[in-house]
């Protein structure tokens, strides 16, 4: 078996331009489904669980269904309802590309709205009876406490949801979309290479996904700096008194 190199630096900018597409995807849909997961997170920390019943119920089916079934039902399902072909939201369903945005924007929103959850949860109580003795509203507690902490805390697993809302987003293809996947199977069909052409794109994705760990940790560690002050200013207080070290 031999390869054939040439076919990957000759559709190599093809493949790049596919890369495009999937950020974009990725970019967009990251963008709207943080926006959606923060109120459902704030939602599903609610002590009265009537308000909870609701981000609970759309939490576990967005992540108890297979993204690629979600993809279908949008793309797919609306165009079985009357009422949905005359109304303005057929201006976008009717696209493969808007269809995949809100298929993967309501996806990952229900897996990082759990993510937040359990940060929110993590938060010390005594940061929160501070703030409550301060005097702050329950809503400047979320805007200055909460919601700064949880962030710190939630970054490196939604790194991770980042990542594989990159892997997931390949399944754009499925609905007619020529991103990185599409396009490679695209090209695969013309030029009967599948090795060479699913190894660039392959390598594509690794390249993306390097970079997206490098940026979140770097945004880690400017998030979460204080508690390396923390650390260092109580191992200097160990050092002038061990005591303190227990």
């Amino acid at each position: 078996m031999s390869w054939d190199w040439s076919i990957i630096w000759q559709y190599l900018p093809r493949l790049l331009d596919g890369a495009l597409l999937t950020l974009e995807l990725v970019a967009i849909s990251g963008l709207i489904g943080i926006a959606l997961a923060v109120p459902l997170a704030l939602l599903r920390v609610s002590p009265n669980p009537w308000v909870r019943a609701l981000p609970f119920a759309y939490i576990f089916f967005f992540r108890g269904t297979p993204l690629l079934v979600q993809i279908f039902l949008i793309y797919y399902g609306a165009s079985q309802f009357e009422a949905v072909k005359q109304s303005v939201l057929w201006n976008l369903l009717s696209e493969p590309y808007w269809c995949a945005i809100i298929a993967f924007s309501m996806n990952t929103a229900a897996y990082s709205a759990e993510l937040i959850r359990g940060a929110i949860q993590a938060i010390p109580r005594g940061e929160i009876e501070a703030a409550e003795a301060l005097g702050m509203s329950k809503p400047l507690q979320v805007r200055r406490i909460v919601l700064p902490r949880a962030f710190g805390i939630v970054l490196p697993a939604y790194g991770n949801e980042l990542i594989l809302m990159l892997k997931g987003s390949s399944l754009a293809s499925t609905i007619t979309l020529l991103d990185l996947t599409g396009m490679a199977r695209t090209i695969i069909a013309r030029t009967y290479t599948p090795l060479e052409i699913f190894f660039a794109a392959g390598m594509i994705y690794l390249l993306i996904s390097a970079c997206f760990i490098g940026g979140f940790r770097l945004l880690e560690r400017r998030l979460n700096r204080y508690q390396h002050y923390r650390h260092h200013i109580a191992h200097e207080m160990t050092e002038v008194d061990p005591r303190l070290q227990d």
